[in-house]
């Protein structure tokens, strides 16, 4: 009877409950139903139990250092950065969205974070240079899924806790995806430039301008030099770094730029702390319902399934990236790989595929679905952003989505594009 448990969460769902509620009210009813109370008892423990972990406090403080990097005018920097880098290409701002997307990545590795941050102020802009607000809306929520891709990244920081990975290595094996959605996306808006006649954002800039340009941005571009160096040469944990960069945050942000204010620190602690609660008690009710997904046998009967349809390993990755593409349509990233993680995880690698490597190809794909129609969460952001209506959106988005989908095969069938610096670091085998 415990089967029955993701149906009725998934109907959960379909009626408009929210995530964090459905993942602990369905166990829960099916666990009373079936007469296991004690197990109701140890459900409901482990929301705590799920979210009182050291590696995951690396996800609240990395939320505050992108929070205190945008509220003290980082973000800004790093707009201009890419502007005197591209803005004279055809398409300029579409293409300067892009490269802040993958800069502000290393900041932060929210989505949510860059696309509401580089949506309000780029969105005004390519609207007043010609662009409808509807395609603004879509490359900006296309390119926010670079955030948790880049490191650092809050969802493969939650599939590490969960599945026992490094943390360091799947941050190492994100960079090249991370880097192939951009480019990808960049030539898909290259394509639409030369079709629509898209308008140039500037005058080409001169090597000194760039170089000026270089210079403001210079120190909010080493945080994740910091991060990563630090992580690699064994000075701090995860969790260590993600401090670091807090406390780098503030320093530049006060003391060097002095363009945050130490008045303007509660609030950016409440936005911080409000968003870091919503991820950690979803990651503690997953973990929760990730208590009934072992009691029920779901990983054995799933896998008993999938190897039925076929042994090949080959197969077996196409038809899992369309059930992921498929659940990243109606679930958020980190929910979905603490449901899915330890089901389908351990069926790979039994097949011979590196687990690194199967992180990634889980990560980017739901990392995907957050610009994914119908409940993509950062179509909805950038719909609040803008004002433009989400199925207008959605329309839009559709050729990047397209693109995106191209990187995820590769990466699926290619394992060397991310599993190569991984390797060269001694993080993978």
């Amino acid at each position: 009877m415990l089967v029955w448990f993701l149906p009725l969460f998934l109907l959960f769902l379909l009626i408009g409950l929210p995530v964090f509620f459905g993942l602990l009210a369905a166990p829960g009813i099916l666990l009373w139903l079936n007469g296991q109370e004690k197990d109701i008892t140890l459900l409901y423990r482990n929301v705590y139990n799920g979210m009182d972990s050291f590696p995951l406090m690396a996800i609240p403080f990395f939320m505050l250092a992108g929070e205190l990097m945008n509220r003290g005018g980082i973000t800004m920097r790093l707009v201009e950065f890419s502007q005197a880098m591209m803005g004279h290409l055809r398409g300029g701002l579409a293409h300067v969205n892009i490269l802040s997307s993958m800069l502000f990545a290393g900041l932060s590795g929210s989505a949510v974070a860059d696309t509401s941050a580089l949506g309000s102020m780029l969105i005004p802009a390519m609207e007043k240079q010609g662009y409808s607000r509807k395609f603004a809306a879509a490359i900006t929520a296309a390119s926010s899924v670079i955030g948790p891709i880049i490191p650092p990244s809050g969802i493969m920081i939650i599939y590490a806790y969960v599945m026992g990975e490094s943390v360091a290595a799947l941050f190492l094996a994100g960079i090249v995806p991370g880097v192939m959605v951009g480019l990808g996306l960049m030539f898909m808006v290259k394509v639409m430039a030369d079709k629509y006649d898209f308008p140039v954002a500037t005058k080409k800039h001169t090597w000194a301008e760039r170089g000026q340009a270089s210079l403001k941005a210079f120190f909010p571009l080493l945080t994740p030099v910091i991060i990563l160096g630090g992580i690699l040469a064994g000075v701090f944990t995860p969790t260590e770094a993600a401090a670091v960069a807090v406390a780098y945050a503030l320093i530049i942000g006060l003391f060097v730029m002095r363009s945050l204010k130490v008045s303007e620190l509660p609030d950016v602690l409440g936005r911080s702390g409000l968003t870091s609660a919503v991820v950690l008690l979803l990651v503690g009710a997953a973990m929760a319902f990730k208590t009934v997904v072992s009691l029920s046998h779901a990983p054995e009967a799933m896998a008993e399934f999938v190897l039925a349809l076929t042994s090949n390993p080959l197969i077996l990755l196409f038809l899992i990236n369309l059930l992921l593409f498929a659940v990243g349509m109606f679930l958020d990233a980190g929910p979905a790989i603490i449901i899915l993680g330890p089901i389908l995880g351990p069926i790979f690698v039994s097949l011979g595929v590196d687990p690194i490597h199967f992180a990634i190809i889980m990560s980017v794909n739901l990392t995907v679905g957050l610009a994914t129609p119908p409940m993509g969460l950062v179509l909805f952001v950038a719909s609040s952003v803008s004002g433009e209506r989400v199925e207008a959106i959605s329309k839009a988005i559709l050729p990047f989505l397209a693109v995106e989908i191209v990187v995820i095969f590769l990466i699926t069938y290619i394992p060397a594009l991310s599993m190569t610096i991984p390797r060269l670091t001694g993080f993978a085998n």
